[in-house]
């Protein structure tokens, strides 16, 4: 970097060279130098890569185990619902009521299935059972929305970053 950065002149008469040749070398030097960079750029794009893919199996895993063990889960709450009455008036678990009231952002807290739940709950049993006002319950499930909208699109993006990868490694 010193060497691309001193005047061709001064090199050229400190190596007893030719100024061209000093070019020629400073221009030699700088393209190493942006070879490397470019090497470092891509090193440091493929470990994030790498690092989403591994994140997105972890995701696909967790959204596998919540599909097959719930469903059973919800349908004993749904019909423990239905029976209790006025004692549960919502779907969602103490756990998610618990996280829902005591996080300042819930949304970032809970998981995917949570989510959903919060979003198909009904605003006013839901602010009852917060024991907030309507408003702040609205406010709660656009911010539940915003978040699982968020989660899908990044999902969206690594399906769509590894079918690119995909692509790339049938290519002779």
């Amino acid at each position: 970097k010193v060497l691309i950065d001193v005047p061709c002149s001064d090199l050229a008469e400190e190596l007893a060279q030719s100024q061209t040749k000093t070019q020629v070398l400073q221009d030699t030097l700088q393209q190493v130098l942006d070879r490397r960079e470019e090497e470092r750029q891509s090193r440091q794009l493929l470990e994030l890569y790498l690092e989403a893919l591994k994140n997105e199996d972890s995701i696909l895993s967790k959204v596998a185990e919540s599909e097959t063990v719930p469903r059973k889960e919800m349908d004993v709450v749904d019909a423990g619902t239905s029976s209790t009455g006025a004692s549960a008036k919502t779907a969602l678990s103490d756990q998610i009521l618990a996280a829902l009231k005591e996080k300042p952002a819930p949304e970032l807290c809970l998981d995917s299935q949570d989510l959903e739940l919060v979003l198909k709950e009904d605003t006013q049993a839901l602010a009852s059972a917060l024991r907030w006002d309507k408003q702040k319950a609205e406010a709660l499930q656009q911010a539940c929305d915003q978040e699982l909208s968020k989660r899908l699109q990044q999902v969206q993006t690594l399906h769509s970053l590894r079918s690119t990868s995909k692509g790339k490694k049938t290519v002779p």
